[in-house]
């Protein structure tokens, strides 16, 4: 393997499943284990983000038990270049996290979430993954909370796209990313500080206006980006 130092953690809130994954990760000669959740969420909650969010907070505490030294996170609907190990470790240097950004399934809207996301400890220790759903059907996920948690954190954040990342919608579809300069307009709109502004706000009024923004950003002429 290309990285024996490293161990894969795969976290599921399906039992039935366990024995399924435990055979692939020994059919691809691979160091890891699985680990199991339970999903809670509030009664009006009709999303999968729960399960998503709760999955990512058990894999945090496991790593922390183990006494990693960083949590590497990489979305199971993607697939990434061989360096991305390599590539993530060069580039939280002088940070605490590093995010690659890639497409998201909105419309190929750019997104520095945590589908590929490398923590260090001392973050890791600190912050805690959550996601909200409003009554009235608005939601803030676990990577757009994040930011906020991030900030609140005090954390030192390198966001740029540093992997060519595939990001599969469907079982054929997919959305590219290849490493490339972040404009400034981007990375303003990305900005941690403005982004924890935007997701506490958004919380108070329970209306996304964060992810408006995104989306607003995408329809923005390219030279601007």
């Amino acid at each position: 393997m290309a990285y024996p130092s490293c161990n894969l953690v795969v976290a599921t809130d399906e039992l039935d499943f366990v024995a399924e994954l435990k055979e692939q990760i020994k059919l691809h000669h691979l160091n890891g284990e699985v680990i199991t959740y339970e999903t809670v969420r509030p009664a009006h909650a009709r999303t999968r983000l729960w399960s998503v969010a709760c999955g990512r907070e058990a894999v945090r505490r496991h790593v922390l038990s183990k006494g990693a030294e960083f949590l590497l996170f990489l979305d199971g609907d993607m697939i990434f270049e061989p360096s991305v190990i390599s590539i993530m470790k060069s580039k939280i240097k002088d940070f605490k996290v590093a995010s690659s950004g890639y497409r998201g399934p909105a419309c190929g809207v750019w997104v520095f979430g945590a589908g590929c996301l490398l923590i260090n400890r001392e973050i890791l220790s600190k912050l805690t993954f959550q996601c909200y759903e409003f009554s009235n059907g608005e939601v803030i996920d676990e990577s757009e909370a994040l930011d906020w948690s991030l900030f609140k954190c005090h954390a030192r954040v390198n966001k740029g796209v540093f992997v060519s990342i595939k990001h599969y919608w469907n079982s054929r579809d997919y959305y590219t990313a290849r490493p490339h300069s972040v404009g400034w307009f981007r990375t303003l709109t990305n900005n941690l500080l403005l982004r924890f502004i935007l997701i506490q706000i958004s919380i108070l009024i329970r209306y996304n206006i964060a992810r408006k923004l995104q989306s607003w950003v995408y329809r923005v002429p390219k030279r601007l980006n």
